[in-house]
C-alpha cells in the first residue's frame, strides 16, 4: 500500500480534485489554474499533544499519568531493568525468535536519527528511581523510504491501559515529518491485544498473512476518523485522571493545624463545615486531634483510601509529602503552598522537581500556589480550599489563574446570586491547566457555562483546538489579563509591527469561538445571561422603559454593540395604543412615560414577546412614579412566564435602576431574569450573548488540500537559506517560495546590473517597474527603490544608476544585489497580506488593505493558523474597507474567491515551513470577479523554529 503525497501532517479526505480553470489574471502576471475552493478535498490537522510530541505528559486510559520521552544510550540500566520485568511471552511476541534480554537491549537502543529510526519510552516512578514501561520504534525501510516498520512492548502490568496506541500515535506523528507516511507491522495471528491497538488506531488498515504472521499496514496521515479517535482516546484519559480531584472518595489535609488562623486549619474546617460526603483525615506530626476529629502522623498511617490530598505544608516538606502520598496510593494532589516557580529560579527548579515526582506516582495536582478546589455538586459538597465562601449549587463551572481574586470572585458569585457548579484554583499551572478543566467541563452533566479567568497560556494552540469543539456545546466566557502589554516590537515588517501583544489572543478567541470579557464584571454580567437565558435568535432587541432617558442610552449602546432597535409591526403598536396613555412612544424604545403601573408593564411585556420582529427584550424601570420595584418585578415575572407557556423563548434582561435594586431575584420557576444597575451592561451581555450564537450557528470550516504544492522545494528553499545564517531571503528565492505554493505573482526578472535590467524590461515589455534587491535593506522606499512607469531602455538605465548612487552615498552600495524588473500591471485594489510568528501562538496571518491604509488607517485583521475556509472568508469580511471589496460608488468589486484561496496557500505555507519567520505581501493586488489577483511585492525572513 503506499500513501498519497503531499502533507505529511494532514491527508486529503478524497483523492484528486476537480478543476475550475485558471483565473483571468493579467498577462503580467504568473499563476497556475485554480479549482474551485469547494472542489478541494479537505486536510485535517493532526492532534495536538497535552505537551511536547516527543516528550512530556502523558495519561493513561485510567487516568494514571505517566512521562514520554526519546531513548537514550543512557538509558542501558533502566532498559534493562524493564526486560527483565516483561514476561517471556511479551518478548517473544516483540523480538519472535526468542532473542535475549541482553539481545533486546541492543535492539531498543539502537537510537539513530529520527529520519531513519526512532525510540520512545514511557516512565513512571519516582524520578530519582525512575521505571521504564513501554516502547515504542519505527525502523525506516531503505528500499520503500516511505515506509517504516513499527513495534512495541509494554510490560504486562501495564498492557490494556492505552499504552500501545498512545506510542503508535506519537511515532506517526514524528515519522509523517521526516516522509514517512506508512507503517507495517508484523505480528502472531494469535496476539489479539496487539491487533486491536493497530485496527482500532483509526488509521486506515490493511492486513494480509506472510509466513505465518499478520502484517498489518497503517497509513499514517491524519484522516476524520483517526483525529476523531485521538481525540476521544485523550478526552477519556484527562476526565479519568481529573475524577479524583472533583469527587475524591477520602480526603487527607496535610498540614492540618489547631492554630485557627492558619491555612490547613482554614481547609479542614472548609470541608467538614460544608458537609462533604465523604471522609476527611487531618494529617499532623504534633497533634493526635485537630478540630475534634483524630489526626494521623502521616498519609500513610490514614486506613482509609484517599483520593485527594490538600497540601498546605511548609515549601520544603513538599516533597516529602508526595512521597507519602504517592506510596498510599493517592491520585490525585491541591497543593496551596506557595514558593515555587513564582519566585524565582530557584523556585522553578524546585517546581519541576515537583512536577517530576507527582508524574512519577501517576498523580494529577492543582498548583503549587493555588486557593484550592470547589465542588458543589450535592452528593459531593466539597470545599478544598481555604476560601470561607461555598457558593450555591448552579451550573456554571470557573477556573481563576489567580488565587487572591479567586476569593474575591466567589464573593461576587454569591452575592450576585450565581450558582457554580465548581471552581478550580490553578496557580502555577504546573500539572492540571485550562486545558484540561475545559475537557473535564466537556461533558460534565451539572456544567452548562465556563468562565476562565487567565493571565497566561500554556498550550493556546491546544486550547483553540478544544475551545471550538466545546464551544459547540457549552459556552465558554473569558477575561484575559495582561492585555496592554507596553508597546510593539521593533520588526522588519508591516505585519510584525502591526501585531501587538494582544492581537493573538483577540484572534485565538475570535476562531475558536470563545466569548471575551474586558472585565471582571463584564463577565458575571455576561454569565448572568448565558447561564439564565436562551441565546437570541437574532440581533433585534426591543425595549420597554418608563423613562426616555434610559431608553436612548440603551439604543446607543445596543447599536455600537452590532444589535438593532427597529420599529415594532403596526399588530404590535396598535395593540399597545389601547392601554397606553396618549403621551407613551410606541416605537422602539416603547417608552411607558414616567406614570407606567405594573399593569402596564405586564401588558406590554405580553405584547411585545409575542411579536416575531423581536429576538430579545430589554426592560428599564426607573422608580419615578407610582409603580413600586417589587410591584413590577412581579409584573415582569408573570409576563415571562406566561411567554414560555406559549412557547416563547426569546431571552429577557431587566434593569431595575433604583437605589436598592431588587430585593428578590427576577425568578420564573427554575429560570432567572438577569437584572442589571445599567442599561449599557445588559446591552453589552446581548451583544456578546448574539456574538456568540452567531459563532454556533456558522459552519465548522474545513481546510482544503491544494493538489499543486511543492512542499518539498518550500523547505529546501528555507533550510538552505537557514545553512548560511538565516535573515531575509533574496529576490529569486522569495519568488520560488511563492511559485512552490501556487501563490499568483507578477513576472519577475532578478538581474545583476543595468544592462541586464534593460534585456529584462525589452523581454517582458515596456513600461516596467524597477527594484532594488537586497537582503538587508528591505525597506526599499526608504531609499526610492521602487522606480515605475519606465517606458524606454533610456529610463530603466537611469533608475538603475539612480538606486545605486543612493546608496553609494550612505556607504550601502555593497548590500545591493541587484534589481528586480517587472512590467506594470494594471490598477487593481491593493491589500497585504502577512504573516509573524507569534512566540506562544505560532504563525498569525494579516490581511487588510495595502498601500496607506496599512501604516496610517491600520485597516488590517490577524488570524491564527491552520485557517479554514470559513476563518479566510470571515477575515476578508471583517476589515473596515470590506465595502471596497464589494464595489462602492464606481470602484470595481474584487475577486473575492482568489484573495480567500491566497490567504488559505499562506497559512498553508507557514504551517508547513516553520523556519518562516515573517512574511509580507504588499501590495497584493485585487482584481475583478474571475481576473484573480497578483502578488506585486513580497518579503520573507527566515529563523531557526523557536528561536
Amino acid at each position: 500500500m503506499r500513501s498519497d503525497p503531499g502533507d505529511p501532517r494532514s491527508r486529503p479526505a478524497q483523492p484528486g480534485a476537480a478543476s475550475a480553470g485558471a483565473a483571468l489574471t493579467p498577462a503580467s502576471g504568473t499563476t497556475r489554474p485554480r479549482p474551485a475552493l469547494a472542489s478541494l478535498p479537505t486536510l485535517y490537522p493532526a492532534p495536538i499533544p497535552q505537551e511536547g510530541l516527543e516528550a512530556g505528559r502523558v495519561l493513561l486510559r485510567d487516568g494514571t499519568a505517566a512521562t514520554l520521552r526519546p531513548a537514550r544510550e543512557a538509558d542501558r540500566p533502566l532498559v534493562g531493568e524493564f526486560l527483565q520485568r516483561v514476561s517471556d511471552l511479551s518478548l517473544m511476541r516483540r523480538f519472535f525468535a526468542g532473542a535475549s534480554r541482553e539481545a533486546a537491549v541492543e535492539a531498543l537502543l539502537q537510537v539513530g536519527p529520527p529520519a531513519e529510526r526512532y525510540t520512545l519510552l514511557v516512565q513512571v516512578g519516582d524520578p530519582d528511581h525512575p521505571r521504564i514501561v513501554a516502547s515504542g520504534t519505527y525502523v525506516r525501510d531503505r528500499a520503500e523510504p516511505d515506509t517504516a516498520e513499527v513495534a512495541f512492548l509494554v510490560e504486562d502490568a501495564y498492557q490494556g491501559r492505552g499504552l500501545g496506541t498512545l506510542l503508535l500515535e506519537r511515532l506517526a506523528l514524528i515519522a509523517a515529518r521526516h516522509g514517512i507516511r506508512r507503517f507495517v507491522a508484523w505480528t502472531q495471528p494469535d496476539n489479539r491485544r496487539m491487533l486491536e491497538v493497530l485496527r482500532a488506531s483509526g488509521f486506515e488498515a490493511h492486513q494480509h498473512h506472510r509466513d505465518g504472521y499478520v502484517v498489518v499496514s497503517l497509513d499514517v496521515q491524519p484522516s476524520p476518523e483517526s483525529v476523531a479517535r485521538s481525540e476521544m482516546r485523550d478526552r477519556i484519559a484527562t476526565v479519568a485522571s481529573l475524577r479524583p480531584l472533583f469527587r475524591p472518595r477520602g480526603v487527607a489535609v496535610v498540614g492540618a493545624s489547631r492554630d485557627p488562623g492558619s491555612i490547613g486549619y482554614r481547609i479542614l474546617e472548609a470541608l467538614v463545615m460544608n458537609r462533604f460526603q465523604g471522609p476527611v483525615y487531618p494529617v499532623n506530626p504534633r497533634a493526635e486531634v485537630v478540630g475534634s476529629i483524630p489526626a494521623y502522623r502521616s498519609v500513610l498511617d490514614v486506613p482509609g483510601p484517599v483520593d485527594l490530598a490538600v497540601v498546605a505544608v511548609p515549601r520544603e516538606a513538599v516533597l516529602d509529602v508526595v512521597d507519602q502520598c504517592g506510596a498510599k496510593g493517592v491520585r490525585a494532589l491541591v497543593v496551596v503552598t506557595a514558593g515555587f516557580a513564582e519566585t524565582g529560579p530557584e523556585g522553578r527548579a524546585l517546581q519541576e522537581r515537583l512536577v517530576a515526582k507527582v508524574r512519577g506516582y501517576g498523580m494529577r495536582m492543582v498548583g503549587p500556589n493555588c486557593l484550592g478546589l470547589i465542588n458543589t455538586a450535592p452528593d459531593v459538597r466539597m470545599n478544598a480550599s481555604f476560601s470561607p465562601v461555598f457558593p450555591p449549587h448552579g451550573r456554571v463551572a470557573m477556573s481563576s489563574q489567580s488565587g487572591a481574586l479567586g476569593l474575591a470572585i466567589l464573593e461576587y458569585a454569591r452575592d450576585l446570586g450565581l450558582g457554580l457548579s465548581s471552581f478550580v484554583s490553578v496557580g502555577n499551572k504546573a500539572d492540571v491547566s485550562g486545558n484540561d478543566l475545559i475537557q473535564y467541563w466537556e461533558d460534565d452533566e451539572d456544567t452548562d457555562l465556563i468562565l476562565l479567568y487567565l493571565e497566561s497560556f500554556g498550550n493556546p494552540r491546544r486550547f483553540a483546538r478544544l475551545a471550538r469543539r466545546v464551544g459547540r456545546k457549552k459556552p465558554i466566557l473569558a477575561v484575559k489579563a495582561g492585555r496592554t502589554a507596553a508597546g510593539t516590537r521593533a520588526a522588519g515588517s508591516h505585519t510584525a509591527a502591526l501585531a501587538a501583544s494582544d492581537v493573538a489572543v483577540e484572534a485565538l478567541f475570535r476562531q475558536a469561538g470563545v466569548i471575551r470579557a474586558d472585565t471582571l464584571e463584564d463577565m458575571f454580567d455576561i454569565a448572568a445571561l448565558l447561564a439564565n437565558q436562551p441565546l437570541p435568535a437574532g440581533p433585534r432587541v426591543a425595549i420597554v422603559t418608563n423613562a426616555g432617558g434610559p431608553g436612548i442610552l440603551a439604543t446607543d449602546a445596543l447599536a455600537s454593540a452590532g444589535l438593532e432597535v427597529p420599529e415594532p409591526s403596526p399588530a404590535t403598536r396598535e395593540a399597545l395604543r389601547r392601554f397606553l396613555p396618549p403621551a407613551a412612544s410606541v416605537a422602539n424604545p416603547i417608552d411607558m412615560v414616567a406614570s407606567a403601573t405594573a399593569e402596564q408593564y405586564r401588558e406590554t411585556l405580553r405584547v411585545v414577546l409575542r411579536d416575531p420582529g423581536f429576538d430579545a427584550v430589554l426592560v428599564i424601570f426607573i422608580p419615578v412614579g407610582l409603580a413600586d420595584v417589587d410591584a413590577v418585578a412581579a409584573a415582569v415575572r408573570e409576563a415571562v412566564a406566561e411567554a414560555r407557556r406559549a412557547g416563547h423563548r426569546k431571552p429577557v434582561v431587566a434593569c431595575f435602576m433604583s437605589a436598592r435594586g431588587l430585593r428578590q431575584p427576577l425568578a420564573v420557576g427554575d429560570e432567572r431574569i438577569p437584572s442589571y444597575r445599567f442599561p449599557e451592561s445588559a446591552a453589552r451581555a446581548l451583544a456578546k450573548a448574539y456574538e456568540y450564537a452567531r459563532w454556533r450557528q456558522r459552519p465548522l470550516g474545513r481546510i482544503p488540500a491544494h493538489p499543486d504544492l511543492d512542499v518539498d522545494r518550500a523547505r529546501d528553499l528555507c533550510r538552505a537559506a537557514l545553512g548560511r545564517g538565516g535573515g531575509w531571503l533574496s529576490a529569486q528565492e522569495v519568488d520560488g517560495l511563492l511559485e512552490a505554493f501556487g501563490l499568483p505573482r507578477v513576472r519577475s526578472r532578478f538581474v545583476r546590473d543595468e544592462e541586464a535590467a534593460v534585456a529584462a524590461a525589452a523581454d517582458l515589455g515596456y513600461p516596467v517597474a524597477v527594484k532594488m534587491a537586497s537582503r538587508t535593506l528591505v525597506h526599499k522606499t526608504e531609499w526610492d527603490g521602487v522606480q515605475l512607469h519606465l517606458a524606454d531602455a533610456a529610463a530603466v538605465r537611469a533608475a538603475c544608476r539612480g538606486i545605486v548612487r543612493r546608496l553609494e552615498a550612505a556607504g550601502r552600495r555593497e548590500e545591493l544585489d541587484g534589481f528586480v524588473v517587472q512590467p506594470m500591471v494594471p490598477a487593481g485594489t491593493e491589500l497585504v497580506v502577512g504573516v509573524t510568528q507569534d512566540p506562544l501562538f505560532g504563525p498569525l496571518v494579516a490581511f487588510g488593505l495595502g498601500g496607506i491604509h496599512v501604516e496610517v488607517l491600520k485597516d488590517v485583521v490577524f488570524r491564527i493558523t491552520p485557517l479554514t475556509d470559513v476563518d479566510a472568508a470571515e477575515m476578508i469580511r471583517s476589515i473596515r474597507g470590506y465595502r471596497l471589496l464589494e464595489g462602492y460608488r464606481g470602484h470595481p468589486p474584487a475577486d473575492l474567491e482568489a484573495i480567500q484561496d491566497v490567504l488559505l496557500r499562506v497559512s498553508r505555507l507557514v504551517e508547513e515551513v516553520p523556519e518562516i519567520a515573517e512574511l509580507d505581501i504588499n501590495p497584493l493586488m485585487a482584481y475583478e470577479p474571475g481576473r484573480g489577483c497578483l502578488i506585486v511585492d513580497a518579503r520573507v525572513r527566515v529563523e531557526e523554529p523557536g528561536r
